[in-house]
């Protein structure tokens, strides 16, 4: 499978579990279907910037870190963004953002790192985001802006 949407897959494993090892995370996604080693989840844990974090249990766990800490981390997940997202389109107080299947976790996490002004918050399934806004007026602006950054970067 392609590294972006290994990459994708990864984010999205580490925002829903806390995986302290590279053993854990290579098992996640075996289970997921992606054919890995642990030499392969090296590189991609230095290509995302991913770090570890300290639990509220006192264990460790990988996490990404913010946009505004490693840029070039930033970079990486906007390219999965590019690479995941299929359509974007205002309804309501809403934007639907639609995903490559298993991606809409890394999708929703990018977006809601880019702190847009009227974005409240997003929800995602497996190939679907949800990004709620205030009123129905903000939904083509914010739609725009996301499609913007699909086609430009």
């Amino acid at each position: 499978m392609a590294r972006s949407a290994r990459q994708s897959k990864i984010l999205e494993i580490i925002s829903g579990n806390e995986i302290g090892a590279q053993e854990e995370l290579v098992a996640s996604l075996k289970a997921a279907g992606y054919d890995v080693t642990q030499a392969t989840i090296s590189r991609d844990i230095k290509e995302l910037g991913l770090i570890k974090t300290t639990t509220e249990s006192g264990k460790y766990k990988y996490a990404y870190v913010d946009s505004g800490e490693q840029f070039s981390a930033q970079n990486k997940v906007a390219g999965i963004f590019k690479e995941a997202v299929i359509s974007i389109k205002p309804a309501l107080n809403l934007v639907i953002v639609k995903t490559l299947r298993g991606t809409a976790s890394a999708v929703s996490s990018f977006i809601d790192r880019l702190a847009i002004e009227n974005v409240l918050g997003c929800v995602n399934g497996d190939d679907t985001v949800m990004v709620i806004l205030p009123d129905a007026g903000a939904a083509p602006s914010i739609s725009a802006r996301l499609n913007e950054i699909l086609i430009q970067g």
